[in-house]
């Protein structure tokens, strides 16, 4: 029961900890074997925005990305949880151009940017938030491109009635996605709970050890077709390359990523879920903080796990993922007033 799950950190005030998170995180090979496992790896979770490299798979894997040129920064927006900066947005447009569509083919619903200046500009410009500015935008333009290459293969119509109505689990774009889904975590969809998304597509609740498990083998091609693999190594370049595209300024996922390259592949999810893939480590990891509500949580255990398992260079990465495992907290005055730390159920020890 998650309820039985460890204190995986704790918030600390002054000297005294005044607040705990559990949670369970799994670390596995590509041959399945656990590296390392704490708390129930084996209840299904929600994965939610934690697994879009794996939904992008088949955008790389049919032939659609090259089809329709996509680039580095494209791909790593196929990818991204992105904060709706004017970056953001531009690529998401450009990559619906290229299809030959526009902004009304993305089905995942507009909300105002999650990067807060750049909310405020749109503002003050007297502007509405569009589809271009959610934060699955990049994964919905990718899912419109697939289904304008699969519309071109079966010789269908014009690609826009195509693609209509893609996020629907019957559709021939979400059946794909839901399909490379299933291959890369070997979990039966079909006797998964299922749920609706944020953005509108399908989700299923996987258990963390599959989640590892599959990001294992986007970590190193092993256990995935030939396909898979060109793709999933494609999307690691690509995110390497233009890591600000995944996720935005001041955000975990871009500083890990633009420090590392592709030494880490790392992705959060809505709920307090994290999963990476770690090429050089031939590993994957998948993390659920049970309270759902603390995304910084879920940082620290998995900067606190990023020391443990890569093999760090330099006194200067020690300190970068150090400053983000055990967190200094500031109040609005700038005086420090605690801190966030990994607890020791996340402490270093030897592999299983």
């Amino acid at each position: 029961m998650a309820t039985d799950n460890p204190v995986l950190v704790e918030a600390l005030r002054g000297a005294c900890v005044e607040s705990m998170h559990r949670g369970a995180f799994a670390v596995v090979d590509a041959a399945g074997r656990v590296h390392t496992a704490v708390g129930d790896i084996e209840r299904p979770v929600f994965p939610r925005s934690a697994v879009k490299v794996l939904q992008a798979l088949p955008l790389v894997a049919s032939g659609a990305a090259d089809r329709f040129g996509l680039d580095d920064a494209e791909l790593a927006l196929a990818c991204a949880s992105h904060g709706g900066e004017p970056a953001h947005a531009q690529v998401a447009l450009a990559m619906l151009a290229k299809a030959g569509l526009d902004e009304s083919a993305l089905e995942c619903g507009a909300h105002w940017p999650l990067h807060e200046p750049s909310a405020r500009a749109l503002a003050a410009a007297g502007s509405a938030p569009g589809a271009r500015h959610n934060n699955c935008s990049g994964k919905h333009a990718g899912f419109v491109c697939l289904g304008c290459a699969m519309a071109a293969a079966a010789g269908a119509g014009g690609s826009a009635d195509f693609v209509r109505g893609y996020v629907r689990a019957a559709h021939p774009v979400m059946r794909e996605v839901s399909a490379a889904l299933q291959r890369t975590t070997g979990f039966d969809l079909a006797a998964a709970a299922q749920g609706i998304d944020g953005c509108s597509i399908p989700t299923f609740a996987i258990p963390l050890r599959h989640l590892a498990h599959a990001f294992a083998k986007v970590a190193t091609g092993a256990g995935l077709n030939a396909d898979d693999a060109r793709a999933a190594r494609r999307l690691r370049q690509a995110v390497a390359c233009q890591p600000l595209m995944v996720a935005g300024h001041g955000r975990f996922d871009s500083a890990v990523m633009g420090r590392f390259g592709e030494r880490v592949f790392c992705k959060t999810g809505a709920e307090a879920v994290y999963c990476a893939a770690l090429p050089e480590a031939g590993l994957g990891v998948a993390i659920k903080i049970d309270d759902g509500t603390s995304a910084r949580a879920a940082e620290v255990v998995m900067a606190s796990l990023l020391e443990q398992l890569l093999e760090l260079r330099s006194d200067d990465e020690a300190a970068f993922l150090r400053a983000r495992s055990e967190v200094v907290l500031h109040n609005w005055n700038g005086l420090e007033v605690g801190r966030l730390r990994a607890a020791a159920a996340v402490a270093r020890r030897p592999p299983r």
